[in-house]
């Protein structure tokens, strides 16, 4: 009973202290693991990505992914620094590569480093489509969602000790700890993946829009992202993101917001 009661008082006063501040949002996020930590470890597991993979280099559509990063990252230097947070990226060592692959995919670890896959370039089919992607992975980054990710997953661990020792004497220990699990998956941490992606996606619109692209071309963008699906997705419940569809009705509704963002910035007209 001693040690049950004092893991909670633990895990209260880990919530309690590890909180960081999301610039865009302002409200207190998990923060367990530092990010003195994380990149450092984000650094050199990009460079081992680097070497083991093909880097294209020096071609139109590299270029493309070099010039667009560039201006993803200065929107959101801008816009932090408008905001009240000068030097947030000061960390930040960026970095923006395409690989040669056939994989329909982009990210961006923290620190800045990004990867495009050429298989989503004919996805984004143009500069415009590109921005949509590389705003929305640099947003998870300048987020620091994969802070949060690391920070709520020690916690899920943590609720799973506990959980083991409470029951532990218990007949029914094995479907207590079977049900802890399935519903911390999906009652907490598929949830806390999609909000993530949907933030992502609002701050994304925000950084293409400041960049000079035009913020309805990610709805576009994911048009194309549903036609490729073939209604071949889980439900929303089960899955790690939103629906395309839930994704192109914010999206469309963001627009006008994200535009008005620009417009601070004297950005008044918005490459397609």
């Amino acid at each position: 009973m001693k040690f049950k009661k004092s893991l909670s008082i633990l895990v209260l006063g880990m919530i309690v202290v590890a909180c960081s501040t999301n610039p865009f949002t302002g409200k207190q996020t998990l923060a367990l693991v530092p990010n003195s930590q994380i990149l450092p470890m984000a650094f050199q597991q990009y460079n081992e990505f680097l070497s083991e993979n093909k880097v294209v280099k020096g071609t139109t559509d590299a270029n493309m992914v070099k010039n667009v990063g560039q201006k993803i990252a200065s929107a959101a230097e801008r816009y932090l620094t408008a905001n009240g947070y000068a030097g947030y990226l000061a960390d930040y060592r960026w970095e923006y590569n395409l690989i040669d692959s056939k994989e329909v995919n982009a990210w961006c670890m923290p620190g800045g480093k990004i990867v495009v896959y050429t298989g989503i370039l004919p996805v984004t089919k143009n500069e415009a489509g590109l921005a949509a992607v590389m705003g929305h992975e640099v947003a998870h980054a300048l987020a620091n969602h994969g802070q949060q990710r690391m920070s709520a997953t020690q916690l899920q661990q943590l609720g799973a000790v506990g959980v083991g020792v409470a029951t532990a004497n218990s007949e029914n220990a094995q479907i207590f700890n079977a049900a802890y699990g399935l519903g911390s998956n999906i009652g907490v941490m598929l949830p806390f993946s999609r909000s993530h992606e949907t933030e992502a996606d609002h701050i994304g619109l925000i950084l293409m829009a400041i960049a000079g692209y035009d913020p309805i071309v990610s709805a576009e963008l994911w048009q194309r992202m549903q036609a490729q699906e073939n209604g071949n997705t889980p439900p929303e419940i089960l899955s790690t993101h939103p629906s395309s569809a839930t994704r192109i009705q914010n999206i469309q509704a963001w627009v006008p917001e994200a535009k008005a963002e620009a417009r601070k910035f004297g950005v008044t007209s918005f490459k397609r």
